[in-house]
């Protein structure tokens, strides 16, 4: 609950490689140097691991070079009240530039944004829409190291079943998604749908699609962090964690897109005819996949999302209204012709996830591709279908070595990201587990 007391303040944020804001308090009657673009942070603070450390050892951005100084510029587009803080508060996100007015290469908003200049120069607008799911748990989780749902979706101490679409689970926390969509209305995102998912506690929100996918990337962050204040104001907490629980559904982060050209018109449109070029830019989304999974699966637990039988895909394949598959086309025909990614988890950072997604549309955009026969509902993929991958440092060494990644993040980020995920990922596999000790050492 916010102090009432408090004077106001507006936050400047920056957007870390893993989808984290870090950024700066600023007492609103020094907000001036907010829009003059005074706010300084290390540069480094983009480059930080998911732990918090700047990995200078593996990087050379911190110490080594003198930790130098970056400025933050607002992008005003994105200045919106903070309802949980002190009245009249606001935050904003920013852009870290270096001291030459150039982009850092580091910054996500900053690589999506160059990215979406290439289609501009095309005459190319790609329109996004984003459908975020989430877990709402107990805040009892630093005291027991468990995730528990909360206690109004429990019976005698277990979820009482499945909840997809249940609208008495939407009930049972609708104080928490009354606030969550109060706070959206005020921050003027384009929430829309709430729904109860299958598992206890998990919800969807949608947002409307925009013809700006830095807008939407945005929107997708501040959502993310309203149902995480939401939820401190209701006494429990939010996840985007791909997999809080083993024996529930994982949380995606669903994204449709299509294109629209300088006039207006839906360019992916097949007009009544085969959908060629819709069908080339699912190619260059799954010709793309492996190279990109890194980024729609960013960290180890981010893996356990990936098995037979669920909504989340394990096939590189695509189909006309088909969850199971990969890259799904709800409409082939009409101003609503689109694809829809199901790849990525809830854990991804927005920004960088566009940039994947966008980037291989783009590919099959510049070039004819042939995604091959589409999987059909009820049978396998066709014979030959690749797969995604289950193995995090697998992923950390395809995006590594990728010409796609290295084109469309620029180098230099590709080599920053994966080695500061290859350090996490060999960390995991030096770990030590319970299950280890529950499973062999009673039997080895």
């Amino acid at each position: 609950m916010a102090d009432e007391t408090a004077p106001p303040r507006i936050e400047i944020l920056l957007v870390g490689m893993n989808g984290d804001l870090r950024g700066k308090q600023i007492p609103l009657e020094a907000e001036k140097k907010v829009w003059d673009g005074t706010v300084r942070l290390p540069s480094s603070t983009q480059s930080l691991d998911i732990w918090g450390d700047d990995n200078d050892d593996i990087t050379g951005l911190s110490l080594s070079v003198g930790d130098p100084d970056g400025i933050c510029l607002a992008d005003r587009r994105s200045l919106a009240p903070m309802p949980w803080a002190p009245e009249g508060s606001k935050q904003v996100l920013s852009t870290m530039h270096e001291f030459d007015g150039t982009p850092s290469f580091m910054d996500p908003r900053a690589i999506l944004a160059a990215l979406l200049k290439r289609f501009d120069e095309r005459g190319l607008t790609p329109v996004v829409a984003t459908e975020l799911e989430f877990y709402v748990i107990e805040d009892d989780w630093r005291e027991t190291g468990r995730p528990r749902p909360p206690a109004s979706l429990m019976y005698r101490g277990e979820p009482n079943g499945f909840q997809l679409y249940d609208m008495r689970a939407v009930d049972a926390l609708e104080g928490y998604l009354q606030t969550v969509r109060a706070w959206a209305k005020l921050q003027d995102l384009p929430a829309d749908a709430t729904t109860a998912e299958f598992g206890a506690g998990q919800f969807e929100i949608n947002l409307l699609h925009r013809a700006d996918a830095l807008a939407a990337a945005d929107d997708c962050i501040y959502l993310k962090r309203i149902a995480e204040q939401a939820a401190r104001k209701h006494g429990l907490k939010s996840t985007c964690m791909a997999k809080p629980y083993a024996e529930h559904a994982g949380s995606g982060l669903h994204v449709h897109a299509s294109i629209i050209d300088r006039d207006g018109n839906n360019v992916l449109d097949a007009k009544g005819d085969d959908p060629v070029r819709l069908k080339s830019v699912c190619a260059g989304m799954l010709k793309t996949m492996r190279d990109a999974q890194l980024i729609f699966a960013p960290f180890a637990n981010s893996y356990r999302r990936f098995q037979p039988g669920s909504f989340a895909p394990v096939d590189i394949d695509w189909g006309y209204g088909h969850r199971g598959t990969a890259v799904r086309i709800p409409d082939a025909q009409g101003p609503a012709a689109r694809i829809e990614h199901r790849v990525a988890g809830a854990d991804v950072n927005p920004y960088l996830l566009l940039t994947a997604i966008l980037g291989g549309m783009l590919l099959g955009l510049d070039e004819t591709l042939d995604p091959g026969p589409a999987t059909e509902p009820g049978k396998e993929p066709p014979a030959g279908t690749n797969k995604l991958t289950h193995d995090f440092l697998t992923a950390v060494e395809e995006f590594s070595a990728s010409p796609f990644i290295a084109d469309v993040f620029g180098a230099r980020y590709q080599k920053l990201y994966g080695d500061t995920k290859r350090k996490e990922a060999i960390t995991y596999l030096r770990t030590v587990s319970d299950f280890d000790y529950q499973t062999y050492l009673p039997r080895i």
